[in-house]
């Protein structure tokens, strides 16, 4: 009998599956908001600088500082400089009404905010004749200066960098359109069993519908992976191995990574381990509830992963061993937030096992259980926002004791 894996080992094993093909993939050139959670594939310099000419912090009057003595001064109001606009030079004496974000005129060093001026609003551009009374100011007061927040040729983004909204808005900022991407993974999603059928089609005796392939391409997509879906293989072996060679063939229909979900236990009709007789594929247990039994390997060159068949199994698989490995190998997705929290509730747990139990956690920082342990809970699982970890070496807790938990 094989000695269960530790959950780290696990990870680690299916990070090196990964890293190879992660290597070998190009990058791609897509529009910003595509862009959307994906890593940055190249440094990026700034081609031009933020802000790129000086200009007004505040609605006022761009003026010469040198122009009012310590005591203040009346100047003459100069036309208007509304945002957008390129203004003339301004000239000795005179202030010129600027609007915020507009540009400093040429001669001009300093803003008074309106409010400041007597009177404290702007004349009417007719008014040709209008005088207004400053008070003394600083050469560069409320003036943001060309490149104060980035320079030209300055790096903006280092390669690597997750694109957020903000990152995303500098890149627009920098009058960007498009952004250099790592390619996206394609993933071959396959479910199996004879008694699965897909959602919307008749329920006969002793079927259920597919919710791991929903649950399993969503937590994908949101990954950033591309998916393939297959439908649903039978338990015929000889099915199986009909789709997976067809998307490991054909350049057109390639993939990247195989899953599969269902038969990798120990069972007398477990198609995914008849099906991968012949192939580098190990299926070995790991001590972890739910989700103990995995495969790993390859089919015809690919990386192949073989989740279990209950759908808390399947997702538990995917948030502890294939996206953190996409987090390593190729950027994306970022991790998922790691806390502290207090359990509302005591809770057992098997010795020797990793235990992963669903939960929510709720405002006041503690974590309250979302139904058992089993791994069908889909109803438990839809009204958690967290996976609470539970060490192999811990068999009991307390209310109120400190547990880890990744935020979903």
């Amino acid at each position: 009998m094989s000695v269960p894996r530790s959950v780290a080992n696990h990870r680690q094993a299916v990070v090196e599956l990964l890293a190879g093909v992660a290597a070998a993939k190009g990058t791609c050139r897509v529009p910003l908001l595509e862009a959307l959670g994906k890593p940055l594939a190249v440094d990026l310099f700034a081609p031009l600088s933020l802000p790129p000419f000086d200009n007004s912090q505040m609605d006022g009057f761009a003026v010469r500082s040198q122009d009012i003595p310590g005591q203040g001064a009346e100047l003459r109001v100069a036309a208007p400089v509304p945002a957008g606009a390129a203004p003339a030079a301004l000239e000795p004496g005179f202030a010129a009404p600027i609007m915020t974000g507009a540009m400093i005129p040429d001669g001009a060093d300093a803003v008074v905010p309106v409010e400041k001026a007597s009177p404290a609003s702007f004349p009417e551009p007719s008014d040709t004749d209008a005088v207004v009374e400053l008070p003394a100011v600083s050469p560069g007061t409320y003036v943001r200066n060309s490149g104060s927040d980035i320079e030209h040729g300055a790096l903006a983004l280092a390669a690597g960098t997750l694109l957020g909204p903000a990152q995303l808005g500098l890149l627009a900022a920098l009058g960007l359109a498009t952004v250099e991407v790592p390619e996206p993974l394609r993933v071959l999603l396959v479910t199996t069993g004879d008694e699965v059928v897909e959602p919307g089609e008749a329920l006969t005796a002793g079927k259920i519908f597919d919710s791991n392939g929903t649950l399993l391409e969503a937590s994908m997509r949101q990954a950033g992976l591309e998916v393939v879906r297959s439908g649903i293989s039978d338990d015929h072996p000889s099915s199986l191995l009909s789709v997976l060679q067809h998307h490991t063939g054909e350049a057109e229909t390639a993939v990247d990574i195989i899953v599969t979900t269902g038969g990798v236990s120990k069972g007398a009709y477990e198609v995914v381990r008849q099906a991968m007789v012949g192939q580098p594929v190990d299926f070995v247990p790991v001590a972890m509830q739910p989700g103990g039994p995995q495969g790993l390997g390859t089919f015809n060159g690919v990386p192949f992963l073989g989740f279990p068949g209950n759908p808390v199994s399947c997702l538990v698989s995917f948030e502890m061993f294939l996206r953190p490995a996409l987090s390593e190998v190729m950027g994306t997705p970022a991790p998922r937030t790691v806390q502290a929290a207090r359990l509302a509730a005591p809770l057992t747990s098997p010795d020797g096992k990793h235990q992963v139990r669903r939960g929510s956690v709720a405002g006041d920082g503690t974590v309250h259980m979302e139904g058992g342990a089993g791994s069908h809970l889909v109803h438990a699982l839809a009204r958690a926002n967290a996976l609470i970890q539970i060490p192999a070496a811990v068999t009991e807790l307390n209310a109120g004791a400190e547990v880890e938990v990744w935020m979903l």
